[in-house]
């Protein structure tokens, strides 16, 4: 019986009395991908799935764990669906790792004592940091930089550091810096390696990198090591370098590079390679034939081992595919993987695809190079013109395209290739330029026929996962997509949104009816309307002051949660959320909000934006709720509407010793002066007062950082469920500097966004990007600013609170009523029951098996 034919014998449902059993050691990305891939194969239908897990979490997306420190949760983080592994059966043990396996028994013991059975045994232990033995580096003050876990003790360690070092100058590391920085710590790069990135970038490449991170006031050490970390009181308190200098640094990470993690296959005897890693064969089986290894710790046929997610993903596949017999015996299996990448570091675009070392014999480099703009590009050739690989350092836009068309000769010189727009010929070059069986997505292996199969980005990533890995291809992704043939708002209007902000803005159009009458289709006008047009119409007529919302012909245009001025909930009561600006509030407001919630029943949560929620009120209750509310001074919230939520602050210099400026003040100055703006999506807002970012401003759609100089204006950032770090827009602004380019950033985006479009992704869409904003706002490129000012000026003006407005007309209260045949009061046969109390705590879900059950 051959090797694959035994596993499928083993691992078969075979009679009805077994049911194979396949468990999986580790469960980081590709663990939960070789999960997913087995689940759409069908096999966790027939087979029992165990998962030991080493980590006190499910599987996160360890590519993006740097975003951590601006503002994700590890929730955030998570890539395992809700509900995934309820939904197939499969049994997760968290904090439970794999001790030892008894090949001959076919067993695995965990290190609760727990002993499984297996038919199969699937190995992704993934790999370990390297940390040089060198003196000092068991110090209190020392870390290394891998899991959740260690950066939640970075984070608490850095409270008390001022300088801190990190040793290795690779991605990790580089990563580890920006993190270290934005905790507000002097930062140090120790790389043994002459440049930094030193695995991905050439010779021109690092100086680039080099350039633009020493510019950002970090200190960079290349081509030197770590002799010694110096201690004293068993904590840092210094590092001495291979080349005689010393570094006063109190707080070091390791990020020198990692080990696969192979001691497991060791232990059981298992073929180990010479420097390390699991090896296996092109079915990624080890030695044992029913025993498999995927990701960082194996060894490849091509005697590699990968580092990336994505030859991790093609390994958990290819296992999948064996395990599910469902192997094309023309199939190769994995043989060996693509190892570009593209990233950005302490804000820089770095890329790397192909032959970026030029090894290649006979072959010629087209460079170009600016280092007043820290922008390098290097492309490799061959003698035929043949495009093998590049390095792109400060603008990685073409890597979409560029690394698909490695192994082609591209239809434009390799010279326009590298050279940027406007210095030479225009470069005539799409994604319609790649060959159907280029690989766009390069984390999930899918081709450009495979994306040309879909019709929306939705559709791809549901049916290809092509855009969910890095994202570096999404770019290329809706290139490659239809364009919708109607570019209207809806079948009313033939305008997109901000065609319509234009319209109503420039002819003063003040209504709905007027709008659609002069400007809707033909075959519109005179109607209704719909449930798209109307409510985005409704909020332009709001952003351009057109008065009490509820009024007239505007009430009908709201949604269910304006049209209360609450949000409804789950249960159909409603949410009441008064504004705190900046998170500052009185002892009596609080006092009054706690006997509201108190006499009224409702269940109460301080948010993230530094709020009180009170949740579970009737729409009969609202007008006597906020009645007490406004009496005591609050005012709305707007958690109800697409407009300004919340200024979030820390408390700046007023009581941390770290702070450098006042961030309440200027969070209290913000809020209450874009109040109530109606927008094409919610905004949220936050003043740090110092680098650690405690108020997480470079998360939001504007935020604020406070500098020595000023403030720092970040835009286009987004927390939400497609995070986004902001942009740095100007730095070092006075006060009056920072208002009017908030102004003229806001009733810019406000002009110009699409329907339900967050700030984060109109930044993306909008032509020529941060730099074009940058040349809007700032430099008044079109002309627009005075415009701009003013009308954020008039909105400033014109604001009133809207449930002060509703509370003193007895008509615009009557549409607060329960039930329409009882307005004045609830219906006595109805009896109304709280969803829950306050939330007692409940510690059963840590145990083993509940986390396991779940």
């Amino acid at each position: 019986m051959s090797a694959d034919a035994d596993t499928r014998a083993r691992t078969s449902a075979g009679t009805a009395a077994h049911t194979p059993t396949i468990v999986l050691v580790g469960h980081g990305m590709v663990g939960q991908r070789f999960l997913e891939a087995l689940a759409d194969r069908g096999v966790t239908r027939r087979a029992r799935i165990v998962v030991l897990c080493e980590e006190p979490r499910p599987a996160y997306d360890r590519v993006q764990l740097t975003s951590y420190f601006s503002g994700r949760t590890p929730d955030d983080l998570s890539v395992v669906g809700a509900g995934f592994m309820e939904e197939h059966g499969i049994e997760l043990y968290v904090g439970d790792a794999a001790e030892s396996v008894d090949r001959e028994a076919r067993t695995v013991t965990a290190r609760s004592g727990r002993v499984f059975a297996y038919d199969a045994l699937v190995l992704a232990t993934g790999s370990y940091p390297f940390v040089p033995p060198v003196p000092g580096r068991d110090a209190r003050g020392c870390f290394v930089y891998r899991t959740i876990e260690d950066l939640l003790a970075i984070e608490e360690y850095a409270k008390t550091a001022t300088t801190g070092a990190v040793v290795g100058g690779g991605l990790l590391g580089l990563e580890a810096a920006g993190a270290l920085k934005g905790l507000g710590l002097e930062t140090h790069v120790v790389e043994f390696a002459p440049r930094l990135m030193p695995v991905q970038v050439d010779e021109g490449g690092g100086a680039a990198l080099l350039r633009t991170i020493e510019r950002m006031g970090l200190g960079v050490h290349t081509g030197t090591g770590t002799q010694e970390v110096v201690t004293a009181d068993g904590a840092v308190t210094g590092m001495r370098l291979s080349d005689g200098s010393e570094l006063d640094v109190d707080m070091v990470v390791f990020s020198a590079g990692v080990r696969p993690r192979d001691q497991l296959a060791r232990d059981c005897g298992l073929a180990v390679g010479e420097r390390g890693g699991i090896a296996v064969d092109e079915r990624c089986r080890t030695s044992d034939p029913a025993v498999f290894a995927i990701g960082e710790c194996a060894l490849a046929v091509d005697g590699r081992v990968y580092g990336l997610v994505a030859p991790g993903y093609e390994m958990a596949q290819t296992v999948a595919a064996v395990l599910s017999e469902e192997v094309d015996e023309e199939d190769r299996g994995f043989t060996g993987a693509d190892t570009s990448t593209k990233l950005k570091l302490l804000g820089v675009d770095v890329a790397s695809f192909g032959d970026a070392h030029g090894t290649a014999e006979g072959c010629l480099d087209v460079v170009y190079s600016d280092s007043r703009s820290g922008v390098y590009k290097k492309l490799v050739v061959d003698g035929e013109g043949v495009l093998l690989g590049g390095v792109l350092v400060g603008d990685a836009d073409s890597y979409g395209l560029l690394r698909p068309l490695t192994g082609t000769v591209p239809p434009v010189s390799p010279e326009q290739l590298v050279l940027p727009a406007g210095a030479g010929a225009p470069v005539a070059l799409g994604p319609s330029a790649l060959p159907d069986e280029a690989v766009i997505c390069s984390c999930h292996n899918v081709t450009k026929h495979a994306i040309g199969q879909c019709s929306s980005l939705a559709e791809v990533k549901r049916c290809t996962k092509a855009g969910t890995g890095c994202g570096s291809c999404v770019k290329v992704i809706e290139k490659l997509l239809p364009a919708p043939a109607d570019q209207g708002l809806c079948g009313c209007f033939s305008y997109g949104r901000n065609e319509l902000y234009e319209i109503a803005r420039t002819l003063r159009v003040t209504s709905f009816a007027a709008l659609l009458d002069s400007h809707g289709r033909p075959e519109a006008r005179g109607g209704e309307g719909c449930e798209v047009c109307k409510p985005t119409v409704g909020s332009i007529l709001a952003s351009l002051n057109n008065g009490y919302i509820l009024d007239g012909e505007q009430a009908s245009l709201q949604d269910t949660n304006d049209h209360f001025l609450a949000n409804m909930q789950r249960n159909g009561s409603y949410s009441v959320v008064p504004r705190i600006p900046g998170g500052e509030i009185t002892p009596d407001k609080l006092i009054v909000i706690g006997e509201v919630a108190r006499d009224y029943g409702l269940y109460t949560k301080i948010t993230g934006g530094q709020r009180i929620d009170l949740f579970g009120a009737r729409v009969d209750q609202l007008p006597a709720i906020w009645t007490r509310l406004v009496d005591a001074g609050f005012e709305s919230g707007h958690a109800y509407g697409k407009a300004l939520r919340t200024v979030k602050s820390c408390v700046g210099q007023t009581w941390c010793r770290y702070g450098v400026q006042d961030s309440v003040r200027m969070a209290i100055q913000l809020e209450l002066r874009y109040r109530g703006l109606r927008s094409p999506h919610k905004l949220k807002s936050a003043v740090s007062g110092c680098a650690r970012e405690c108020a997480e401003a470079q998360s939001k759609d504007f935020g604020v950082i406070a500098t020595a100089n000023g403030w720092n204006l970040y835009v286009g950032g987004n927390g939400g469920a497609t995070p986004r770090h902001a942009d740095l827009l100007a730095q070092d602004l006075s006060d009056a500097e920072l208002v009017r380019l908030i102004d003229r950033f806001l009733m810019f985006y406000i002009r110009t966004a699409d329907r339900l479009e967050r700030t984060s992704t109109w930044l993306e869409r909008l032509e020529g990007g941060l730099d074009h904003l940058r040349d809007v706002v700032v430099h008044d490129s079109l002309g627009l600013c005075d415009e701009l000012e003013s009308l954020m000026a008039a909105h400033v003006d014109a604001y009133q609170d809207e449930w002060a407005q509703t509370l003193d007309d007895p008509e615009r209260l009557r549409r607060f009523v329960s039930f329409v045949n009882a307005p004045d009061a609830p219906d006595p046969s109805v009896r109304f029951v709280p969803e829950r109390d306050q939330i007692k705590p409940d510690l059963t879900f840590l145990t083993l098996e509940g986390v396991a059950s779940r």
